[in-house]
């Protein structure tokens, strides 16, 4: 556990430090093999849950098996691993950049840059948002992805090492290129998106458990409770539910994508969102972090006492 916790920080700290790459991107990388791996299973199997399901597999667990193999073949190896592949997991500080970039001009009245930088973290349309659309679009965006970016890699990085944070982010990834219900993806994403349902469901519920503590905890429970089945997402809609209802303002309600509206349910209690609202949403993530490494460090040293000092 002392290890876990020692690497965990090493990984958080990069991220803190470094940021995502902003060349060269491994992500972009994988993306391309993703796309190409799609129009081969097509070709040659067609476009079915069995290419999607081949696909998946091929884009994915080769890399996270080469991880398990490079692993265990040092110790040394093992450190670097666990480290290198958290730190790749992890958005964290992307998340607070975009977020950030946003709230500012719109605290500054500025609302037509806060769209532009809204426009490049969410696939809706942003052109005719009013403020509180761009902060209620940039609140829902911060909290779902305080799951996707930050504590499902953190979760899984503490269950199975870098080798679970790789498979963790290269599934949500997977997600977010096939996993939408439209005709040409209903069927070949379908794994992709029931993959990344499956390793999202306890962090998103542990997510939603860390909002519920940082804020109006019995809003956010009861929100959780009561609104989140209506979310069309299993795991963003408690994620986001409970966050609203930590923060006390409402988000959801109608949407447009691609130049058509989508109703969605309401989520949270309280008033529309505002820059404030954004960089609460902030404050949670940072904060839940914090939590999320003190228990580990918490653990590790009762492991570390009650084992008599014998390093694990």
């Amino acid at each position: 556990m002392l290890t876990v916790f020692l690497k965990l920080c090493a990984g958080i700290l990069l991220d803190r430090l470094l940021g995502e790459p902003r060349r060269l991107h491994p992500l972009i990388g994988f993306g391309h093999w993703a796309m190409w791996l799609e129009r081969r299973c097509r070709a040659l199997i067609g476009e079915g849950v069995l290419a999607g399901s081949v696909a998946w597999c091929i884009a994915i667990l080769p890399l996270v098996a080469l991880a398990v193999v490079v692993r265990q073949s040092h110790p040394a190896a093992s450190w670097a691993v666990d480290i290198a592949l958290l730190y790749f997991a992890l958005g964290g500080r992307s998340l607070v950049e975009h977020a950030t970039a946003i709230a500012n001009p719109l605290a500054a009245a500025n609302l037509d840059e806060a769209r532009v930088r809204l426009a490049r973290i969410v696939s809706r349309d942003t052109a005719t948002l009013d403020t509180a659309g761009v902060a209620r679009a940039s609140c829902e965006s911060v909290l779902e992805n305080g799951n996707d970016a930050v504590f499902g890699a953190l979760f899984w990085f503490i269950l199975l090492g870098g080798p679970g944070a790789l498979l963790f982010r290269l599934a949500n990834t997977l997600d977010a290129m096939w996993g939408y219900r439209t005709s040409r993806y209903l069927r070949f994403g379908r794994i992709a998106a029931r993959a990344d349902d499956a390793l999202g469901w306890i962090p998103a519920r542990l997510t939603a458990l860390t909002y519920a503590s940082l804020g109006h905890t019995r809003h956010a429970i009861e929100c959780w409770r009561t609104q989140a089945v209506r979310w069309k997402s299993p795991n963003a809609g408690p994620v986001m539910a409970a966050g609203a209802g930590a923060l006390g303002i409402e988000i959801g309600g109608p949407a447009r994508y691609h130049g058509h509206e989508e109703q969605r349910p309401t989520l949270g209690r309280g008033p529309a969102p505002d820059a404030t609202a954004v960089l609460a949403a902030i404050r949670l993530i940072r904060v839940g972090v914090f939590i999320w490494v003190a228990v580990i460090g918490f653990a590790a040293v009762a492991q570390f006492v009650l084992t008599g000092g014998a390093p694990r």
